[in-house]
């Protein structure tokens, strides 16, 4: 078997795994079984517990950030590009819950090296849905655009959670992406028209 092949089973083998025990408890005997590999072939292709959850980790988080970016059309008006980001989110987390799983919960819970590569993903993610802000509304301040792009991403990351813990009870990667964008797109179209909410003066309820 080429040994791409092989890896790759490993990897989906580890990622269920991991997404269904939690790191801790995830044992390479499981994941090899799962894998349909010996235990020794896997520690052969990825040499440590920590290896195999980083290389989990870096191939569920880019695919995530490669399904988003080949979604927005540049040509498009900027809230189609919003809504096709938003959509392909949604749409890749909900298709893929035990990647989600190990990017947005197991990668957090254990520390460095993993919540970096975590952070190096929403980064990515933040600045994408930054430039689309910008674009939308000129007279937006980078650091504006950078702060509405961090709670976006973080309202999808919360919306996406909440979806794949409670399949069934929660609406559809459609109707996520929907909600999200009314909530967004209101407050950037009046961005758009230089409108925008300004904070009370001093007094007892400012």
């Amino acid at each position: 078997m080429p040994r791409e092949v092989r890896e790759r089973q490993m990897l989906d083998a580890a990622v269920e795994v991991f997404a269904r025990r939690g790191y801790n408890a995830a044992s390479m005997d499981e994941i090899a079984e799962l894998a349909g590999a010996s235990k020794p072939l896997v520690y052969l292709y990825l040499r440590s517990k920590e290896e195999l959850f980083s290389a989990c980790l870096e191939r569920e988080s880019g695919a995530l950030l490669a399904a988003v970016k080949a979604a927005v059309d540049p040509g498009a008006p900027p809230d189609r590009r919003l809504w096709a980001a938003l959509r392909a989110f949604f749409t890749h987390t909900a298709a893929h819950p035990a990647g989600w799983a190990v990017v947005s919960v197991e990668a957090r819970r254990h520390g460095e090296p993993f919540t970096n590569a975590v952070a190096a993903m929403r980064q990515e993610m933040v600045g994408l849905v930054a430039r689309l802000i910008a674009d939308t509304a000129e007279t937006c301040e980078h650091a504006e655009a950078a702060g509405l792009a961090h709670a976006l991403v973080g309202a999808a990351e919360s919306l996406a959670g909440w979806a794949n813990a409670e399949p069934g009870a929660v609406p559809s990667a459609h109707d996520a992406a929907a909600t999200l964008m009314n909530v967004a797109w209101v407050g950037l179209e009046n961005l758009l028209g230089g409108r925008s909410w300004t904070p009370p003066g001093p007094g007892p309820h400012s």
